[in-house]
């Protein structure tokens, strides 16, 4: 298995005690043989954890970013920005962004583009909603979402993470998570060549330690994209305990 990396989305939580107190237990906790670990806290605290994680292998990642460089976008923040401030990572097109902010596919994409120009290893959420995986549409759903999100020349990273599983606790069964991961390598290696052998895909939706180990021993799973369980060190770090280094 190749080295896998483990992504902690801490979404509009914490103050900055809590940042603090939170990056300086997985910094001190980390183990020697850990795999690649990413942080993305809200951007009111990315200037305040860079300095301990800058001392440490964990990497800063951002949640959003807009797709231009500077401008009037008020409430924005720009990919320049993120970079200046010591980010490597930006998550992009995650499900509550297209849910509550109405993002789509062309929107993602253009920010993917635009994070790479400036520096930034995207990972690009793509995932189903409970109908669309009932009806037996849902690959044709994620087809879309790869064709229309990710650019020409990706060398990102993709989250897969069924919405239906995010937040909710209920996880995507084993076979569930392995047939749909199987799906994905061949459709990006159908729509971006041999390149599409190599892009990560990354497993989110309700990951913790209880079903770490099983979901990333699962073929394809490169990681996971952690929510709520990346709120507590003890959790967190039980997730990249269970990951490869290799």
């Amino acid at each position: 298995m190749s080295r896998q990396i483990i992504v902690g989305n801490w979404k509009m939580n914490g103050t900055r005690q809590d940042a603090q107190a939170l990056v300086q237990a997985l910094v001190s906790g980390l183990p020697a043989t850990a795999p690649d670990v990413v942080v993305c806290p809200p951007f009111t605290q990315l200037a305040l954890v860079q300095p301990a994680l800058d001392a440490s292998p964990i990497g800063l990642g951002a949640q959003d970013c807009h797709k231009d460089a500077a401008g009037a976008h008020t409430g924005d923040i720009s990919p320049t920005m993120l970079a200046d401030l010591g980010v490597s990572y930006v998550i992009l097109g995650h499900s509550e962004r297209r849910q509550e902010h109405g993002e789509l596919d062309e929107t993602v994409r253009e920010k993917a583009v635009a994070a790479t120009k400036a520096g930034l290893t995207p990972i690009v959420c793509i995932g189903e909603t409970e109908d669309q995986r009932e009806s037996g549409e849902y690959e044709d759903v994620l087809g879309w979402q790869i064709k229309g999100s990710l650019p020409d020349g990706f060398a990102g990273i993709v989250a897969y993470e069924p919405i239906w599983a995010i937040g909710t606790g209920l996880a995507a069964t084993t076979d569930q998570i392995a047939q749909t991961m199987s799906f994905l390598r061949a459709e990006l290696v159908r729509q971006f060549g041999e390149a599409g052998k190599t892009i990560k895909i990354l497993y989110g939706g309700s990951v913790n330690a209880g079903n770490a180990v099983s979901v990333l021993s699962i073929p394809e799973v490169a990681g996971a994209l952690v929510g709520g369980a990346s709120l507590k060190a003890d959790a967190f770090l039980s997730i990249v305990n269970a990951a490869s280094a290799a």
